[in-house]
């Protein structure tokens, strides 16, 4: 069983329609350990060695959080900041999180469309999250597609919500019994476009 760790961070909560009910979600799965990085750290004060730990305890490290201006909310940034260290994370002597797995679970607040080249955002979601593909790479870690939740402000109004928890439950629960096809999901756009196709054994 594949160890997840799920490093949540939203600066408003209160305004949240879909990030903390997934959050909430993953606090139900079995194998998955779920950090709220704002409560944590309300300062911004990293416990680095606590963090480092973390990362060793776990296979898999999922970052979640809103889109922000083509990136995540500024904790994470801090938190990678200090928690990657050099002699680590990379480096000659860097190696604690070879073979480890990463990606993005980002809610966006326009359509799928809008994130094409020739859609409003000019660029693929995971081209615009390059950054943290990069990060993984240095860290000798797979770096996964993103898990993008699109037009996540008209969820609620949709009603939407329910189903899109229970696909993120879903989802997490195959990735903690090793049935996602990490090749494929490593060299797809997206981990929802067609989420159905990286599952394998049980019920794909």
């Amino acid at each position: 069983m594949a160890r997840v760790l799920t490093l949540f961070a939203h600066p408003r909560q209160d305004r949240s329609e879909i990030n903390w009910p997934m959050f909430e979600a993953a606090q139900t799965v079995e194998g998955v350990t779920c950090v709220d990085l704002y409560a944590r750290y309300p300062s911004f004060e990293i416990n680095i060695a606590r963090e480092q730990s973390s990362l060793l305890d776990h296979d898999v490290i999922i970052l979640q959080h809103p889109l922000y201006w083509y990136s995540a909310p500024a904790i994470i940034k801090e938190w990678m900041d200090l928690v990657l260290e050099y002699d680590f994370a990379y480096g000659a002597e860097g190696t604690a999180l070879n073979g480890k797995v990463m990606f993005n679970a980002v809610s966006c607040g326009t359509a799928r469309s809008a994130y094409t080249v020739k859609g409003g955002h000019t660029a693929e979601l995971r081209t615009l999250l390059m950054p943290f593909e990069r990060t993984a790479d240095l860290c000798n870690m797979r770096y996964l597609a993103p898990y993008a939740t699109f037009s996540a402000g008209s969820l609620r109004a949709e009603n939407r919500v329910k189903e899109t928890v229970s696909q993120w439950h879903s989802f997490l629960t195959a990735l903690t019994q090793d049935r996602i096809d990490l090749d494929a999901a490593a060299n797809a756009l997206t981990l929802t476009d067609h989420p159905d196709s990286f599952l394998i054994g049980e019920n794909a």
